[in-house]
């Protein structure tokens, strides 16, 4: 018997016929590109692979993707995944949204498919504002964003995505950046070999209403000084010069010289380094921590769902529609 070789894919066979209609300069292009080149390399099977958004500029993304995918309603992206992976244990299930549409009128449901660890992929797009609905802050704007919305000012208090994912119990949270597709790729790679719901955050640039927010950050001459990577097993170094550290002292982070900085460990029992380190964008003093946040390992949820059913099943076979309908009490409506 001759042995069947695997398919070889190229990102051509993840892209669709569709149109792209982001702005230009958009960084949902990046971002598009960079997960066809990713599923494409790592072998993924578009037949088996589905794509799930909710609504927003980066909900547009299963149309441009040749794979199965469902374009849902605001916020309920988490619901219909669900169903999805538990119906379909072997699918290769990504959710992709945004600030407005996960931590807005999603942010119930997202907590929810966070806590219960379904083995889905995450993809939150976060240019702190809305996009689609032409530039209103956005649970993440800073405090005092001036838009359409708060032409005063916004005294919200945002949401820090990362805190959110890890409060809500997320087995892998991670962030990177629109700009970097080398980091976006590595990220994506540990995401999808995690066995959970793999939480990331993607910095991403809205060139028409909230243009170059990050720039001061992220821009490819200051970012070795103003990020910083967080590789698990490896020292919290950066810098342009790799001269820098950060190092824990106590609930604190200070910054320190390499040689003296903390090896980062994303698996710690504890979820409060990580919670430490997603609040230092509040410090501008401090770099902007990228990386794996979070990667600690639990009992997937559709695999639980599906042994109660077989369960089920095997100590009350396997039942018809018919006697759910007629169970319990009953009546007749003349």
């Amino acid at each position: 018997m001759t042995d069947i070789a695997e398919p070889k894919y190229t990102k051509k066979d993840f892209t669709s016929d569709q149109e792209v209609r982001w702005c230009p300069g958009c960084g949902d292009y990046a971002i598009l590109s960079a997960v066809q080149k990713y599923l494409a390399d790592a072998g993924k099977d578009p037949s088996q692979t589905v794509f799930v958004s909710g609504i927003g500029c980066s909900s547009r993304f299963p149309y441009y993707m040749n794979t199965y995918g469902f374009h849902t309603i605001h916020g309920r992206a988490p619901a219909v995944a669900t169903g999805v992976k538990v119906a379909n244990p072997e699918l290769d299930v990504w959710l992709v949204t945004g600030d407005g549409d996960a931590l807005s009128i999603g942010g119930n449901h997202l907590a929810h498919i966070l806590r219960r660890n379904l083995d889905v992929n995450i993809m939150m797009f976060n240019n702190e504002i809305y996009g689609l609905t032409k530039g209103q802050y956005s649970p993440t704007s800073p405090v005092g964003t001036r838009k359409k919305s708060t032409p005063m000012g916004s005294i919200d208090r945002p949401f820090e995505p990362v805190q959110f994912a890890v409060g809500a119990q997320a087995t892998f949270v991670a962030r990177t950046v629109d700009q970097d597709v080398k980091h976006m790729t590595k990220v994506l790679a540990a995401a999808s070999a995690h066995k959970g719901t793999s939480f990331i955050e993607i910095l991403q640039n809205c060139v028409i209403f909230n243009k170059d927010f990050y720039s001061a950050n992220v821009e490819r001459k200051v970012r070795p000084d103003r990020t910083i990577d967080l590789v698990p097993g490896e020292p919290m170094i950066y810098g342009k010069d790799s001269d820098k550290g950060l190092r824990f002292n106590g609930f604190d982070v200070e910054r320190c010289s390499a040689d003296e900085a903390d090896v980062w460990q994303a698996s710690t029992k504890s979820a409060a380094p990580a919670v430490i380190l997603a609040g230092m964008r509040e410090d501008p003093e401090m770099p902007i921590p990228l990386g794996i946040f979070r990667d600690v390992e639990a009992p997937t949820y559709e695999i639980g769902v599906n042994a109660q059913v077989d369960d089920a099943i095997a100590t009350k076979g396997p039942g018809e529609l018919k006697d759910l309908v007629y169970a319990g009490e009953t009546w007749t409506v003349d």
